[in-house]
Order: structure tokens, then C-alpha cells, then sequence
């Protein structure tokens, strides 16, 4: 990202809707913004997990409900459909992908490391979604899609471990 651009976010992030967009700053890293907005949403996960499931539901259903209009505010401000700052939609992915996956660094990094892969590497159907749907809903639907992924390979890694 150029200087001149990161004035420009900068500026922007006074907006709060933005700043919450753009993962309280972390989606302006210069190298990997979606990575920078992932690890933001570790601590919250992890914390997540010591709570009960209801308070985790809440939480990711609060994000889920209004990351469409998050999203879509922040693209609109900063006038660039899904921009690679918007790592709100990496919050909501990371949420799923560790919805009831048992806690431990073990499991919080692989699936971290899942959410990424499929998050970057787009493979169908998620291409899909990020080329055809729009607005704001399109920029989380591939994100959710690729947590839903993630957190259906960490149950097959479960059920493989004997952990479920």
C-alpha cells in the first residue's frame, strides 16, 4: 500500500464503523492484511472459548448479523468493493471455523492455518461467491463459507483423534 493510500485509510479509520471494518486498524499491515485481521480475532476466540457456548453463539451471531452492513458501510467509504482492509469478514470466519473445536494452541493453530489456506486460496465454491455475490454480504459469504470449511476439517480431525 502506498504512502499516499495510507493516509488516505488512515484518515478514514476516524470513521468507527471503518475502523471496526478494517479490524481496529490491523487490515492497513502492509504484508497480509486478511493474516493481520485473523490473528486479531485469536484472542477473541481464545477467550471465547473459556466462556460458556451460549456467550461464543452470541458473540458470532452478533458478527454474522451485522458484518454485511459493517462491510458494505466500510467499502463504501473507502470507495473499493472489498477492500483488503476490510478483515471484519476474517473476525466471522475464524469465529466459525473454531465454533466447539476444543481449546488448546494445538487447535487454535490448525485452524488458523485452514481458515487462511482456504480464505487465500479460494478454491470453488468460494471462488465463486467472491466473484458473483456483492456488497457488503459478498464480501463476508466467501469468508463464511471458507470458516464452515475449516470448521468441518477440524471435526473430521476430531472424530479421526477420538477427540469427539
Amino acid at each position: 500500500m502506498s504512502e499516499k493510500n495510507r493516509k488516505i485509510y488512515l484518515h478514514e479509520l476516524k470513521d468507527p464503523v471503518v475502523f471496526l471494518a478494517m479490524g481496529l486498524g490491523s487490515g492497513l499491515s502492509p504484508k497480509a492484511p486478511g493474516t493481520a485481521g485473523t490473528l486479531l480475532a485469536v484472542p477473541l476466540v481464545y477467550f471465547l472459548q473459556q466462556q460458556s457456548l451460549l456467550l461464543y453463539i452470541i458473540v458470532t451471531l452478533f458478527v454474522l448479523v451485522t458484518g454485511s452492513w459493517v462491510c458494505g458501510y466500510a467499502a463504501k467509504q473507502l470507495q473499493v468493493h472489498d477492500h483488503s482492509g476490510i478483515v471484519y469478514d476474517e473476525l466471522a470466519g475464524f469465529l466459525i471455523t473454531m465454533f466447539m473445536v476444543p481449546a488448546g494452541w494445538p487447535w487454535m493453530l490448525a485452524g488458523f492455518v485452514l481458515f487462511r489456506f482456504f480464505d487465500a486460496a479460494k478454491p470453488w465454491p468460494i471462488s465463486w461467491l467472491d466473484r458473483n455475490v456483492g456488497g457488503g454480504f459478498g464480501i463476508m459469504i466467501d469468508d463464511v463459507l471458507a470458516g464452515l470449511i475449516s470448521l468441518f476439517l477440524l471435526i473430521l480431525a476430531q472424530i479421526y483423534t477420538g477427540q469427539l
